[in-house]
């Protein structure tokens, strides 16, 4: 009888074993996707297995992963910003501009930029403006200011910002440095700290945060400044690599962030905020690009392709959590 019994419990566990897998990891399939295309790219480019080869492989992901923790932190309250590659790429000009002839006055600029986004935060709360509007209403503000500042592609970075670009230490890729940083700060934002706790609990159940005595408008207005800081950053370090700047250099930012928040685990209605999952789901997207590129596919077709891959992931993702329910 005790045999017959362990043996009844055997599925039971198998199954809690497999629905904590999925739901306790929600970016499984993506960390999946992202070793076999590494798989795939190492078999088409050997040489990618250095120091040198992981450098150059990652360092697009670098302006993306950081750009990701900024909407994850957006998407945990519940919102989507439909500027951030506009505003990266604002960034990226008054980098290669302003910060280079006019110090204070460009760096003047990113600090009021991350006070519009507070005002955007308490515009979004106060009147519930949706936040898909204001932030692409924003997005051609952004690309006015920036095609005012420097009309073409071009201008040069201040040296300190272009070490940054250049280093690369000896034993660890430089990307994958800049990777975990910005990983770790998701973390703690997100994860750890008590800002965290509240943003992801405005996302889920705001009336639930306003009952134990927390600002809804302020809990907002702190997501959108911390997301701002982030996507100034991205910009920064996307000015170091191409030590220029263009107001167009991040145009599929937007919709890249928001795919890898949600290849990541994330959800569109908030109450979630995994920078694990972010994180793996820019990589995994970037890797995209770079396998894509090895494989010699035209250009005409690169986005049609990362497209489909990315809806295969998203699918198995959705097919593996209604089979676990």
């Amino acid at each position: 009888m005790t045999t017959t019994i362990q043996a009844s419990a055997r599925p039971g566990l198998a199954g809690r074993a497999r629905v904590s897998a999925v739901h306790g990891f929600p970016a499984l399939l993506s960390l999946v996707a992202l070793v076999v295309i590494f798989g795939i790219s190492v078999v088409n480019q050997p040489g990618i297995l250095s120091v040198s080869g992981l450098t150059l492989m990652l360092m697009s992901a670098v302006p993306l992963v950081f750009a990701a923790q900024a909407q994850m932190l957006i998407m945990s309250v519940g919102d989507i910003d439909l500027g951030i590659g506009a505003l990266i790429g604002l960034v990226t000009v008054i980098a290669a501009t302003l910060l280079a002839e006019s110090p204070l006055l460009g760096w003047g600029l990113l600090v009021a930029i991350v006070g519009v986004y507070a005002l955007l935060g308490l515009i979004v709360q106060k009147r519930g403006v949706p936040s898909i509007i204001i932030t692409l209403g924003m997005s051609f503000v952004w690309i006015g200011l920036g095609l005012q500042i420097l009309p073409t592609p071009g201008g040069a970075t201040p040296d300190w910002l272009t070490a940054i670009g250049r280093w690369r230490p000896d034993s660890v890729p430089a990307p994958l440095v800049f990777i975990v940083v910005a990983t770790l700060i998701g973390w703690y934002l997100a994860r750890q700290s008590r800002i965290g706790s509240r943003m992801r609990a405005l996302g889920s159940s705001a009336p639930t945060l306003q009952k134990a005595g927390w600002s809804l408008a302020g809990t907002r207005v702190t997501a959108y400044v911390l997301a701002a800081v982030l996507i100034v950053v991205s910009g920064l370090l996307l000015a170091s690599q191409t030590r220029s700047g263009d107001i167009n250099s991040a145009s599929n930012f937007t919709l890249m962030t928001i795919a890898a928040v949600i290849l990541g685990g994330g959800t569109f209605s908030g109450g979630r905020a995994l920078p694990i999952g972010a994180t793996l789901g820019a990589v995994t997207l970037g890797l995209i690009t770079v396998l894509l590129s090895l494989m010699s596919l035209s250009s005409s077709l690169q986005s049609a392709a990362q497209g489909i891959i990315v809806l295969a992931v998203l699918a198995g993702r959705i097919i593996t959590e209604r089979f676990t329910r």
